[in-house]
């Protein structure tokens, strides 16, 4: 049966791994569930969870995977989570490591993804300040 053209032909089970982690599931999709720290700050976190996709993608080769985060600690006086943490949900994970997954289950919001996951992944995760330029040297992907 073929998927409405407005869905993905992939729509991924949600079943979060009780432990962080990689986990292979019954539907062939591989799970990583990460667990940032209070004592993590963003850059910490984006390490893991780009080493957490690469050892995913060592071991499931471009198998469906889908992410799954939790955030501890990191909350605002208000009950609301840290600016680090909405910007690594946002800005990191959904807006550029998006790509990289079939579906990513945030504290903010789930998502699926509308194309198809891209497998060829950069070697490194080179962070930077917002405002500073892209190297053009090292800018991926390579045109």
């Amino acid at each position: 049966m073929a998927s409405p053209p407005d869905r993905p032909d992939f729509v991924p089970e949600y079943n979060k791994p009780d432990a962080p982690g990689l986990h292979m599931q019954f539907d062939n999709t591989v799970s990583l569930y990460h667990i940032v720290g209070k004592e993590d700050d963003f850059e910490t976190a984006a390490q893991d969870i780009f080493a957490l996709l690469q050892e995913a993608q060592s071991e499931f080769p471009d198998w469906p995977r889908v992410f799954y985060l939790d955030i501890e600690g990191h909350v605002r006086d208000d009950g609301r989570l840290e600016e680090d943490m909405i910007e690594l949900q946002q800005e990191f994970l959904i807006a550029a490591m998006g790509k990289f997954f079939t579906a990513l289950a945030l504290p903010l919001v789930s998502v699926v993804n509308p194309d198809d996951q891209i497998n060829d992944l950069p070697d490194e995760l080179v962070l930077q300040p917002p405002d500073a330029e892209l190297p053009e040297d090292s800018a991926w992907p390579k045109e």
